[in-house]
Order: C-alpha cells, then sequence, then structure tokens
C-alpha cells in the first residue's frame, strides 16, 4: 500500500483556460469518452481574470495533440462540486503537445450553470412566469377527467424522451455546441426581457380566449370524422388524377432539364432589375397627393372629357388640312431644289454683287422718256398689282428642263391637282 501511495501516477501536465472554473475543485476527474484519464491538480486565477486550471493526464493518453479540445461538465443537476472536465483529443497526425503546454480560451468552454438562467428573471419576469402557472392551474380545474385521460400517453412519452436523451449522450459535442448556443440565445433574450414579458401576457390571453371556446372545439371534432369520410371520395379522385398526371410529368421532363441553366441565368438579370423594380414602385405610389402614377390615372377620366372636344376640332381639322396636304406634297423636290439652288445663288459673287439678286417691286410710278429726260408719273392704288395677280400653277418639276425619262412635270392620274402642264421652260 506505502508502495502505491509513495511510487505516484505519472503522466503529463496540461494548463486549462477557461472563462470560469465551473465549480470545480481539486482532484475532480478529466475524462476522455467518459474514462477517467486524469485529475484536477490546481485553480488559480490569471492576471486576466480567467481560469486557469492544471491537469494532470495519465500516460496511457499522453501526450495530446494539438486541436484538442476542453469542456466543463457536470455528472447530474442534483449535487454540489460534482463536476469534471471532458477531454476531446486532437487528431494523432497533428503535432504533440509538450508537457506544460496551456490551451487558450478558444479550445476550452465553461459549463452554463442553471442559477445563470435565473439570474436572467428580473422580478417582472419572474411574475409573469407565475402568472403562466397560475393560469395552467385556472386551465385544468374542473377538467380532471380530460387530464386523466391525457395521462396514458405519458408513457410513450417518456419512452421517446429517453430515447432522445440516449441519442444526446451518444452526441455530447453537439449537445454542447447546442448549450453554448442556447447560452447566447438566453442573453440574447434577456436583452428583450420587456418584449418578453408582452409575450407572455398576451398568450395567457389567448390561451384564455381558447379555453373559452372549447364547446366549438368540441364540436369541431365531433364534425371531423364526417368530414374525412366525405373527403375520402376526393381523395380517391385525386389519385386517379394524379396517374392520369404521370405522362404530363414524364412528357415535361425534357422540357424541363434546361430549366435549371436558365434560372442561373436569369439571375443576374433579376439582380440589376431589382433598382428598375424600386423606381418602378416609386413611380406607381409615392405618399402625397398628385404625385405619382396612381393619381394620374385617377386624374386621367376628367382629362379625357376635357380633352374629348379638343380631339374632335383635331380630327376636322385634320381631314380639312388633308387637301392641302395632297397639294403640297409633289411639289416637296421643287421646295427642296429651290432651296438649294438659292444657297447657291446667294452665296456667289461676281461684278455686280450675289448672282442672285433680289428687288422689290413698288410698281408706284410709270416712266416716260418725254419730254427731255423723263417723268415718273404716279399710278392709281387700283392699278398698281395690274398684271401680277395672275399666279403662275406650274406643276411638280416643271421649273427646270423636262428629264428623259418624261418623269417630270408630274401629273397626278386623276386630275385633280391644280397646276397647268403647260407651263415648262423654253427649249428642248
Amino acid at each position: 500500500m506505502a508502495w502505491l501511495l509513495l511510487r505516484g501516477t505519472g503522466g503529463t501536465t496540461y494548463k486549462l483556460r477557461f472563462q470560469n472554473a465551473g465549480q470545480l475543485v481539486k482532484d475532480d476527474d478529466v475524462q476522455i469518452g467518459g474514462r477517467r484519464i486524469g485529475s484536477v491538480r490546481d485553480i488559480k486565477l490569471t492576471n486576466d481574470n480567467q481560469a486557469e486550471i492544471t491537469v494532470k493526464v495519465g500516460n496511457d493518453y499522453a501526450p495530446l495533440h494539438e486541436g484538442t479540445t476542453a469542456v466543463i461538465r457536470a455528472t447530474s443537476l442534483s449535487g454540489i462540486a460534482n463536476r469534471y472536465i471532458a477531454l476531446t483529443p486532437g487528431p494523432n497526425s497533428n503535432p504533440t503537445l509538450s508537457d506544460g503546454a496551456t490551451l487558450t480560451q478558444n479550445s476550452t468552454t465553461s459549463i452554463v450553470d442553471l442559477d445563470q438562467l435565473f439570474n436572467t428573471l428580473d422580478p417582472k419576469t419572474r411574475a409573469a412566469l407565475q402568472d403562466v402557472i397560475q393560469g395552467s392551474a385556472t386551465w385544468y380545474d374542473g377538467r380532471g377527467v380530460e387530464a386523466n385521460a391525457a395521462t396514458k400517453y405519458f408513457s410513450p412519452a417518456i419512452s421517446s424522451t429517453r430515447r432522445v436523451v440516449n441519442e444526446l449522450i451518444s452526441q455530447q459535442q453537439v449537445l454542447s455546441d447546442f448549450l453554448r448556443n442556447t447560452s447566447r440565445t438566453a442573453g440574447a433574450i434577456a436583452a428583450r426581457r420587456n418584449d418578453l414579458s408582452a409575450l407572455v401576457a398576451n398568450t395567457n390571453t389567448t390561451a384564455t380566449a381558447i379555453a373559452d371556446e372549447n364547446a366549438s372545439f368540441n364540436q369541431a371534432l365531433a364534425l371531423l370524422p364526417g368530414t374525412l369520410r366525405k373527403a375520402n371520395t376526393t381523395f380517391v379522385n385525386l389519385r386517379s388524377t394524379l396517374d392520369d398526371l404521370d405522362p404530363l410529368v414524364a412528357a415535361s421532363k425534357p422540357a424541363t432539364k434546361d430549366l435549371a441553366l436558365f434560372l442561373t441565368k436569369l439571375r443576374p438579370l433579376l439582380v440589376e432589375a431589382e433598382p428598375t423594380i424600386g423606381d418602378l414602385d416609386t413611380l406607381v405610389h409615392q405618399p402625397g397627393p398628385g404625385n405619382d402614377l396612381t393619381d394620374l390615372l385617377n386624374q386621367a377620366p376628367a382629362l379625357e372629357r376635357a380633352a374629348k372636344p379638343s380631339f374632335a376640332h383635331s380630327i376636322q381639322a385634320l381631314q380639312q388640312l388633308t387637301p392641302v396636304l395632297k397639294f403640297i406634297r409633289p411639289y416637296t423636290p421643287d421646295f427642296i431644289g429651290w432651296l438649294r439652288d438659292f444657297g447657291q445663288g446667294a452665296s456667289n459673287y461676281d461684278a455686280n454683287g450675289h448672282f442672285a439678286r433680289i428687288q422689290p417691286i413698288f410698281n408706284a410710278y410709270s416712266f416716260s422718256d418725254t419730254p427731255a429726260g423723263g417723268v415718273l408719273t404716279p399710278i392709281p392704288a387700283s392699278q398698281r398689282f395690274a398684271g401680277l395677280e395672275k399666279a403662275v400653277k406650274r406643276c411638280p418639276g416643271a421649273a427646270s428642263q423636262a428629264p428623259l425619262d418624261g418623269s417630270a412635270p408630274w401629273r397626278d392620274t386623276d386630275g385633280t391637282l391644280d397646276c397647268d402642264p403647260s407651263l415648262v421652260p423654253p427649249g428642248p
């Protein structure tokens, strides 16, 4: 016995840094897969307020490798100082950890104590929780028979719970991650405790309203079997319909094989169209009166009533303008030629100035060379436009020599164009 006590256990020492010691004490277990492989040797507080746990691992499991993680766990909820450290060794292909190596907080996870959850509940929340419990008592008041009928489902529920617990035990790392995420979730819920209190109060009101309608629920449950029987015929017909749809689905498969590629190519278009859709939404609807397309369409009937007479007069004006346009259209080449030639003539000079010379004709006097020196005799106003009233009515294209193909001067086939085809320049 003295030899067993004094020879020591040997092993390798490691230091594990946790956010808190999680109620560990010296000689608590260090386990791998539920088997003790070492113990806690020392616990101290670091300068940055972390818990540094010194553990010794037996020679059969040392040395550990890089990638090893450590989690503080509890053997049960009923007990004090019943904690242990569960190690998950890193792969053997990783480098080994030397004696005295330290696992930082990135590789360790502290335990979440039950009192941490209770500490998140302020007096108002605890009062609301009491209301929930009291409301449950009100719920079951006078309904003992129904509650007793429900107890026969407890045994299957317990059996299912046992299977769930066994599955959780076999997935310790997953459960650890779940608890860690649950801790974060509880912290987020604590930050919104007022909203949670309102939710509990509203849930209580909802539960009370549902309890008040228990007669309606009983009636609905009584009608449910008949409804299911009547629906059975529909389901039978649906089965035959699905059989008829099989050829359609089979025929659609070749057409849908390229659908994934099409949707992939369509995605960039939808992404780029998002600003356009946003602008369209702004165009269709904006807060305030008279500033979007909806308001414009609402005002369209009044606009239509106001514009209807104008459109009628416009139609009448266009109908009366049609003969004028019909007369002017054949002279388009002559008008364009006049603009072109006038520009050429007015842009050149000779000894007398521009080739094109324009002289206003007033026709206010007549000149007589007798007596000697000549005399200007005023012309009466009624005779000053004598000889100028007759307009020259040339046909289109008759202002220059006729081309060899006979296309000018042009004459319409129905003879309604008001022009004189005999007015042509002299010469061949």
